[in-house]
């Protein structure tokens, strides 16, 4: 049987060769390769342009993912990080098509640029690149701050990064400072776990609101059981809800104290005309064991006595919507805007109440915590010479650390404009060099070298003992120094720590202050914006440095600017804040 076997599987060849020799077979025939004409071609497909790293790690990975495709054969690819190479291939199974995955571990805070290099056999290469970053870790601004949602475009969760769960088709629109706030729509609304949340016997929120009242009532926020009690008379947790008509909404909050909801239903002082007050609101509700209030634009509204909120059985944080567990009354969806969404595990006093709404108002905030970035846009200024960080010994954090001949600027185009403008920053100055701009935003020209005509510039000058601070704004016919003398003079080799500094703007007077008190203050035609140039951060340079005004090598950190003129008050906030 198995010489048989042989003999069959030797017929089988023989067969095979025969039938080749007959044509019944195409023979293999060798194809000429041709000119290398093209260089390769390069597409990361992973990460994309602009894509941004959310975590709460100092350190992060990314998976790059890129193909290469050459006509006839690839050499080579390089794989580079901010000009550095992190991998390189030489070895394809396929000549022509490379497609590879790669993940770097080691992507730290900041901007960063990916670039792919392929180089053909004949020496031509191709380079593509991606601009990236990873976002600072998250640190909670405020004392007691346990959740954060700006709603930058998505639902996220800033301290935890988590998700929201998503229901119905809620969007985005203009935000409170010019970025993106939550949009609501008919039966839509967020919903978070809200075991880390509702717990304790002190809890806080704090958000923006702008209602659409085509809805007569609307569920804010809540943190609700679905039973027992009435509908959304609820034994435990909280709802804050509003109800009326069109002409006239009031808001209310319930808080569960183990037995039933106390309610604080304050009335007038809580009710608006929609159609004349349709603006942003910004609310807070604050729990104590002993007391609940909320405030209206940093205004108390309502407090009473509280025996203490009760959490037991509560289910998920509801955003937008009395459902699912407090819409009993009808109060379902909100379909106006939020924003700023904070909550917190102690009670907000006013004050804070007050500081967190003013610093939500900012047009353009920079904390310094690792990037030179705009928080309220995610924009990265540009940064000049090598200026860099003073890493844990700032106010918050990071700080801004100057260099010779380093500064930061950043385009204007959306801070200098309208009739008020002030900015609040604390500086720790290098008097080593004795003259120094501190920022500006100014024209090149004309004019004399820093008395300008439109925008302003704030500047220090003296010796090495006496430090005094100035400040120019321009009217539209030249500047107008306010320059105190005495008030704003510093004596650094005493006074050589942080100070704050706030100028404020408005269409009759400027003004500016030190550690909170005003310095300066006069009658100001109003400020004038006409050919301005950048934002400059800590030098004179580029277009207020006529009088040799130049790098500040200091600190700073905190930098905000308004769009609006700060009263004394409110520079005493920034200041209080910043302790």
């Amino acid at each position: 049987m198995k010489t048989y076997n042989k003999l069959f599987i030797l017929a089988l060849i023989l067969f095979a060769f025969n039938a080749c020799d007959q044509n019944y077979i195409d023979g293999i025939s060798a194809v000429a390769p041709g000119a290398d004409e093209t260089a390769p071609q390069v597409t990361i497909n992973f990460p994309p342009e602009g894509y941004e790293i959310q975590t709460n790690d100092a350190v992060a990975s990314v998976n790059i993912d890129f193909e290469v495709r050459d006509d006839i054969e690839i050499g080579s690819i390089s794989v580079n990080i901010d000009g550095t190479e992190i991998v390189s291939y030489s070895d394809f199974m396929d000549y022509r098509v490379a497609m590879r995955t790669y993940t770097y571990d080691n992507v730290t805070t900041g901007s960063h640029v990916l670039s792919v290099t392929a180089t053909d056999l004949d020496g031509k290469t191709t380079t593509a690149t991606v601009n990236f970053a990873k976002s600072p870790p998250y640190v909670p601004q405020y004392e007691g701050e346990i959740f954060y949602m700006p709603f930058n475009n998505e639902y996220r969760d800033m301290v935890s990064l988590s998700n929201a769960t998503v229901t119905g088709s809620p969007g985005f629109a203009p935000g409170i400072q010019g970025g993106t706030g939550y949009s609501g729509a008919a039966d839509s609304y967020l919903t978070f776990p809200s075991a880390g949340l509702a717990q304790g016997e002190e809890f806080s929120a704090s958000f923006w609101l702008k209602i659409d009242a085509s809805d007569t009532r609307a569920g804010i926020l809540s943190i609700a059981p679905a039973e027992p009690g009435s509908p959304s008379d609820k034994p435990s947790g909280f709802g804050f809800i509003r109800e009326g008509s069109e002409t006239s909404q009031k808001f209310l909050l319930l808080v569960g104290n183990g037995t039933n909801a106390s309610w604080f239903n304050p009335g007038d002082p809580a009710t608006i005309d929609p159609t004349v007050q349709n603006g942003w609101i910004h609310f807070a509700i604050s729990i104590s064991a002993t007391e609940v209030a909320f405030y209206m634009d940093g205004e108390q509204v309502s407090q009473g006595e509280f025996s203490g909120i009760d959490w037991s059985d509560v289910g998920p944080l509801s955003i937008m919507s009395g459902d699912p567990n407090f819409s009993g009354w009808n109060h379902k969806t909100e379909k106006g805007q939020m924003d700023e969404l904070r909550l917190f595990n102690k009670a907000l006093t006013q004050e804070e109440v007050k500081t967190i709404m003013l610093k939500e108002q900012a047009a353009f905030y920079m904390d310094f915590n690792g990037d030179y970035k705009d928080n309220i846009t995610s924009t990265d200024a540009t940064a000049v010479g090598s200026p860099s960080f003073n890493y844990g010994n700032g106010i918050s954090g990071d700080s801004y650390q100057g260099a010779a001949e380093s500064y930061l600027t950043f385009p204007s185009a959306e801070l200098a404009q309208g009739e008020e403008f002030s900015t609040s920053f604390w500086l720790k100055i290098d008097a080593s060099d004795t003259r120094a701009g501190i920022i500006n935003i100014a024209p090149a020209e004309p004019g004399s070298p820093s008395d300008k005509p439109s925008g302003f510039g704030f500047i220090r000058e003296g010796s090495e003992t006496s430090q005094k601070f100035l400040l120019l704004v321009g009217n539209g016919t030249n500047a107008s120094w306010f320059n105190p003398g005495a008030p704003a003079t510093i004596d650094p080799t005493v006074q050589n720590g942080w100070i704050h500094f706030a100028i404020s703007i408005s269409s009759t007077e400027a003004a500016f202050y030190m550690d909170g008190e005003q310095v300066s203050q006069g009658e100001f035609p109003g400020i004038d914006w006409s050919d301005v140039g950048p934002l400059s951060i800590m030098s004179g340079d580029p277009n207020f440095s006529g009088w040799n005004h130049k790098t500040e090598k200091g600190q700073m950190d905190d930098l905000y600017i308004f769009h609006k003129a700060l009263t004394p008050e409110e520079v005493t906030l920034l200041m209080q804040d910043g302790l």
